[in-house]
């Protein structure tokens, strides 16, 4: 599903910054915003080859950096080393629950946590651009996690 107005942010955000416009980072765009959840750039690579693109693994590592710097994905870390995107566009911001057992990531959205960044970089002298807020914890019950269900 072609996405008419994140492409001509996409495309405004490469003239402007004098980047080349091309066939391919357009396509890494629309998997990019396809994309249900968090994502590696391997992952989107690897999905993008199975849908037969020609596309190279340099291209979307360096068209995901793109997308971030105009603000269509935001760059996640999760506690494991590992660089995420997620679609920011058209997206309600939102906050992360981390498994630190199985690694399954909860969205969640809360008015006291969206209020705090705020708050926190008034009393500071700071004025908030953006936040990232993770929570790592343990899931609840041993049954649902994914951890401890794949050691029987």
């Amino acid at each position: 599903m072609k996405n008419e107005q994140a492409e001509e942010i996409f495309r405004s955000f490469l003239k402007n910054g004098k980047n080349r416009n091309t066939p391919e980072r357009f396509e890494v765009l629309d998997a990019a915003l396809e994309y249900e959840g968090h994502f590696g750039a391997d992952d989107l690579f690897i999905l993008m080859k199975k849908q037969k693109s020609r596309v190279s693994r340099a291209t979307v590592y360096n068209t995901l950096e793109l997308l971030e710097q105009c603000d269509l994905l935001a760059k996640r870390n999760f506690g494991d080393n590992i660089t995420r995107y997620e679609s920011n566009f058209k997206k309600q911001n939102h906050d992360h629950l981390i498994c630190i057992d199985c690694g399954r990531i909860v969205e969640f959205a809360n008015a006291k946590v969206k209020k705090l960044p705020e708050e926190i970089s008034k009393d500071l002298g700071f004025i908030v651009s953006s936040y990232s807020f993770n929570i790592f914890a343990r899931c609840k019950h041993i049954k649902t996690c994914k951890y401890y269900n794949s050691k029987k």
